[in-house]
């Protein structure tokens, strides 16, 4: 039976920043959690000891663990939930942590630091061995152990396994095994011991042991930043604390040298490839707190190791990390040797293809649009882009019509499934997202296609190419074959990539490859104030905005401060949209917010929006600060290679097993079931950032603006969270935040090399 509850006591920090409540992304997935408390009764320092009777439940993969516990002084078990590597009937815990009274399952106590030692009553080492944690035991022969040596058998076992054999039906070979799975757990043992004596949880402490095994007190003890790098959910800061737990001083060189990878792993988290160095040495200096001196040793060190690069960008000396540095100049290079090449399809007449594609499609093309199609067919490599209601579905559904008549093979594909779904519904082709294209391998993250095994197509078609980072890109290319043409579909005005890098600008502002920028917005589009409006934000202009009482797509509820436009917000939702436009709050209403902090903020409106829409159902689950129940909105927040579940993926609850400890979210009608332990990868999504939501659209939107969002408040943002609606977008905020926002140009510069190696081209 699982617990509906648990207290983990540690928050995740991402590979990259490093930084408490981190998800791989952008400028929102940096700020930390603020979990809502559980039901504790008592301080969650409290101690527990006592007599493991049954393991209830016991995940290997990450040391979760379910334990019915014998404490003296007490007649009734008790119920224990934490983290260990292993754990067995018999042996004593100690625990440290807090009591919870979960409304399913009762009283337990939820740990944080779980220990276990080897028990020492004759009771205890007989069921202990007769668990069968130690191969080669069983509870027959756990019996005859005791009754041979009592409560010496484990001293028998280390030191005189010779007297093993004394035992009847334990020979030769049984000893030995007997032997080798008892040091095997006694190593176990004192690597947990280590890692807790350092300042590590037992969680943290269970994913260290199966990443590195019998070897990992002598990794750490040598360089505890590998940590950061090879671990998921420790980063710097966590293994900064282990080394300064081991004397490692804060001036150290290994310390100054890791510090330059955490700094650029900071500066990725917004975006960049890569920082001038007038800027890398003082924020690096700052983060680490050492003098800049030796920062430029250690920057020394790591250029030589080659895993920093320096470089320039418009003539600045920059530092690269070294992955991302090579990832730009592959796709540089990449872009430059396809463009060069011949078209794989016979020559087209493109008049006559005009007119065939007009009377197929029954529409006819805009001089634009029919000018680009000219382009489209006898280009190697093309971007389209333009904003809403300008047409480049319709220029995209005639390419392909007019290509595909040639007997070419298409492959079409998304950043998001969402994306590849409506690139799907709008072409009437199988499209896909771009990590299922490439056929990612779910044990290491690698993707199948490559140069040696590369996609079967002749021409790619990428859409929502804004939301592409340099990564993806990389990847991607490496699988394009080299007779074959690429477009890139997707709106450069819209937020750049959550990712490091701004390759869709990049591209465009280089001028390497033919660009068509559509601009006209046609006629039955213009009919939209959410398009006419967007365009106008774009253009810094104030929207259009009708009365309360008139009937429109666009509306702007204006509110004096965070709290009324909180309330306001929920009563939209909850209310205004269902009863005035008959659409679902849940499934049709997604409310997009420029961060996650503040009173409307993601992570506060997602609580207030489950009370509202999804209050009261049972059963649920507590955990990571969330309650989930059936029927609530959920996004998975970062890559999940075996569950192919991707970072931005929206879905709903449509299962909960507590017993089992087992959750099922609906993705787009494919089902996919969580472990308990698997839910910090899942947040409610009733409310969303609008960086997450690109590549989406839904129905309707909301979208509230307050000053206190000001960091976030550019132009970019506004108009990408209003292009997300379909039907309907409603703004609920402060006059003032609106205007600072369509005043704002873009984001902060973000440093990258791209366009400076294909400009060069």
């Amino acid at each position: 039976m699982l617990p509906s509850s648990l207290v983990n006591g540690q928050k995740h920090e991402s590979r990259r920043g490093g930084r408490p409540g981190a998800t791989p992304g952008g400028p929102e997935a940096r700020e930390p959690e603020q979990p809502r408390l559980l039901d504790v009764p008592s301080s969650p320092s409290d101690h527990f000891s006592g007599t493991v009777e049954r393991v209830t439940f016991h995940n290997d993969e990450n040391g979760f663990s379910v334990l019915r516990v014998q404490a003296r002084g007490r007649r009734e078990l008790v119920t224990v939930v934490g983290h260990a590597a292993s754990v067995s009937p018999g042996e004593f815990i100690q625990a440290e942590g807090g009591w919870v009274n979960d409304r399913v399952h009762g009283v337990q106590f939820s740990a944080r630091l779980l220990r276990a030692v080897a028990p020492t009553t004759v009771e205890g080492i007989e069921k202990y061995l007769g668990s069968g944690l130690v191969k080669g035991i069983g509870p027959h022969f756990a019996g005859r152990l005791v009754n041979a040596f009592g409560a010496s058998v484990f001293d028998v076992i280390d030191q005189a396994p010779e007297k093993l054999r004394s035992v009847e039906g334990i020979g030769r070979v049984r000893a030995q095994r007997i032997v080798d799975a008892w040091r095997e757990q006694k190593a176990v043992r004192e690597i947990m011991v280590f890692l807790h004596s350092h300042g590590v949880g037992t969680s943290r402490a269970v994913r260290i042991f199966k990443t590195y095994g019998q070897d990992a007190m002598a990794i750490i003890s040598e360089n505890p930043y590998r940590l950061a790098a090879d671990i998921r959910g420790i980063g710097f800061l966590t293994a900064d604390k282990i080394a300064g737990t081991l004397g490692i001083e804060k001036t150290a060189m290994i310390r100054a040298r890791a510090g330059i990878g955490y700094t650029l792993g900071e500066a990725m988290d917004e975006g960049h490839c890569g920082l001038p160095l007038a800027e890398l040495r003082p924020a690096a200096s700052k983060l680490l707190d050492i003098p800049e001196t030796l920062v430029g040793e250690a920057l020394a060190l790591e250029l030589s190791a080659g895993t920093v690069v320096e470089d320039t960008v418009a003539g600045a000396a920059c530092v690269f990390l070294a992955g991302l540095h090579a990832a730009e100049r592959m796709i540089a290079a990449r872009i430059r040797g396809l463009a060069s090449g011949s078209i794989p399809w016979k020559p087209i007449d493109a008049e006559r293809a005009i007119l065939w594609v007009e009377a197929r499609l029954s529409m006819s093309l805009a001089a634009m649009q029919a000018e680009a199609l000219r382009l489209a067919v006898r280009s190697k490599f093309l971007v389209i882009t333009g904003g809403p209601g300008v047409g480049k579905t319709t220029l995209l559904n005639a390419i392909l019509a007019v290509i595909g008549v040639r007997n070419i093979r298409l492959a079409l594909c998304a950043p998001t499934g969402r994306a590849a779904k409506r690139l799907s519904e709008t072409t009437g082709l199988q499209a896909k997202t771009i990590h299922r294209l490439l056929e990612v391998d779910p044990r290491g993250g690698a993707f199948k296609r490559q140069e040696s095994h590369p996609l079967a197509c002749d021409l790619l078609v990428v859409d929502e190419m804004s939301m592409v980072d340099v990564p993806l890109m990389h990847a991607l290319l490496r699988a394009v074959p080299p007779h074959a043409s690429v477009i890139l579909v997707g709106d450069v005005d819209q937020l750049p990539s959550v990712g490091p890098g701004q390759v869709l600008s990049d591209i465009i502002e280089s001028g390497a490859v033919p660009v068509v920028r559509l601009t006209e917005v046609f006629r039955q589009a213009s009919e939209s104030r959410i398009i006419v409006n967007a365009h106008r934000i774009n253009r810094g202009e104030m929207p259009e905005v009708a009365a309360a009482n008139a009937v429109s797509d666009f509306y702007f509820i204006e509110v004096d401060d965070p709290e009324q436009g909180a309330a306001r917000l929920l009563q939209i939702v909850g209310e205004r949209i269902p009863a005035r436009f008959g659409l679902d709050p849940v499934r049709d209403v997604q409310v997009l917010c420029p961060m996650n902090r503040g009173a409307l903020g993601a992570r506060a409106l997602n609580v207030s929006l489950q009370q509202l829409l999804n209050p009261g159902r049972e059963p649920h689950i507590e955990r990571f600060g969330w309650v989930y129940a059936v029927g609530d909105k959920v996004m998975q927040i970062e890559n999940d290679y075996d569950k192919d579940v991707y970072n931005g993926d929206l879905g709903f609850i449509t299962a909960l097993d507590a017993d089992a400890g087992e959750l099922t979210v609906d993705f787009d009608g494919r089902e996919v079931v969580y472990d308990l332990s698997d839910l910090d990868r899942l947040v409610l999504a009733y409310a969303t950032t609008i960086h997450k939501a690109q590549g989406s659209e839904y129905p309707a939107v909301v979208i509230p603006l307050s000053t206190q969002h000001y960091p976030m408040l550019q132009r970019n943002l506004v108009y990408t969270g209003i292009t997300r609606g379909r039907k309907l977008v409603v703004i609920v905020g402060q006059r003032k935040a609106l205007a600072i926002a369509v005043a704002g140009r873009h984001s902060r510069r973000r440093w990258t090399k791209l366009r400076e190696w294909l400009t060069a081209s």
